[in-house]
């Protein structure tokens, strides 16, 4: 008969000599699927559902271990628990940030977002941080567990099921916030009815700041591949990109914000070309787009009616039906410059 605790110690030798390891692998495989879902292949869904599977197993962990320990009579090693866990949190965020990194925009709130899945990655692969500062802290600990998940979920759900990314942020947030009740029940005072009632205010709370802050989580499954702001569009191809534009330009020919948007695995999608002028929205024009096509979904808006005072820094903001910020194309109007005066001569 195998001897499977040794067996199982080497292996968790193996992992304390590597730690990187399995972080490695995980932002090779959230390349490799990046590379997969790009191109069409079959493959990808099947590494989403793997990275779900894990997570399903991971929330009924308890349930799992006494069952192992009732059918077969032997406990699991409450080491390999532990790295079990660990190396989930790593595969599942080194497995997301290729897709978050292509998706941001940097110059957004959406920095912030993947900025705290980096620092969360980088966490679970530094064992003095995760075992010594995150883990002791249980709230905290279930904290970087919701979040793994939602962005696992935020890139996995599209893949698998080709739902929209405002189908997947919807159930993306709602399951996260069900899962963050117990990390709020261990810091809360459930023993008296203040705390109890508290409870539910904080996880409505914790939805409504998610679904208000949208617009920072970038969509994991939709990004631009080309962008333009030009006054000419011809074959669906567009001329040259502007950044500065004169008001008799703007009113005599009018202006295309052009934006070729990749979305994988056919999805269809409704995005929206807001037009902004310093910060107010001007138009709203909607737009459906289909993945499949590797150039990505040619789509663009031509404006012509502008306000009476059109100068200013204007944005065109290209967003998901729910309010995810896709991409921002910028340019500016200027003033139109005053003839030359001709002067008497003497």
């Amino acid at each position: 008969m195998p001897n499977w605790n040794l067996h199982i110690q080497r292996v968790l030798e193996l992992m304390k000599r590597y730690p990187g390891l399995i972080a490695a692998f995980g932002f090779c495989s959230g390349v490799g699927s990046f590379i997969l879902v790009d191109r069409q292949q079959g493959m990808a869904r099947w590494i989403a559902v793997i990275l779900l599977v894990s997570w399903v197993w991971l929330m009924l962990e308890n349930t799992f271990t006494q069952l192992f320990t009732r059918v077969f009579n032997r406990e699991i090693p409450p080491p390999l628990l532990r790295y079990a866990t660990q190396m989930i949190h790593q595969e599942s965020l080194f497995f997301v940030l290729p897709f978050f990194f292509i998706t941001t925009t940097w110059n957004s709130g959406q920095l912030v977002f993947t900025g705290l899945l980096g620092a969360c990655a980088l966490v679970t692969i530094t064992d003095p941080l995760y075992y010594k500062w995150l883990a002791p802290r249980r709230w905290l600990y279930l904290a970087l567990h919701t979040l793994a998940l939602f962005a696992a979920m935020l890139t996995a759900l599209p893949i698998i099921l080709n739902l929209t990314t405002a189908q997947s942020y919807k159930l993306a947030l709602g399951t996260a916030v069900l899962l963050s009740i117990p990390s709020l029940a261990v810091s809360l005072p459930l023993k008296t009815w203040r705390g109890w009632l508290v409870l539910p205010l904080i996880v409505l709370a914790l939805g409504g700041t998610g679904w208000l802050l949208r617009s920072w989580v970038p969509p994991a499954t939709l990004w631009m591949t080309e962008v333009a702001v030009t006054t000419q569009l011809q074959d669906r191809t567009p001329g040259e990109s502007i950044k500065d534009i004169s008001v008799n330009e703007l009113r005599s020919r009018g202006l295309y914000a052009y934006t070729s948007i990749n979305a994988p695995r056919g999805l269809n999608e409704r995005i929206y070309h807001v037009w902004q002028l310093n910060g107010q929205e001007v138009d709203r024009i909607a737009l459906d787009i289909r993945g499949g096509r590797k150039e990505g979904y040619r789509a663009w808006t031509h404006k012509q009616n502008f306000p009476p005072n059109p100068v200013g820094r204007w944005q065109v903001r290209v967003l998901t039906e729910d309010g995810q910020l896709i991409g921002v194309l910028r340019f500016r109007v200027n003033p139109d410059q005053a003839p030359p005066v001709d002067v008497p001569a003497n």
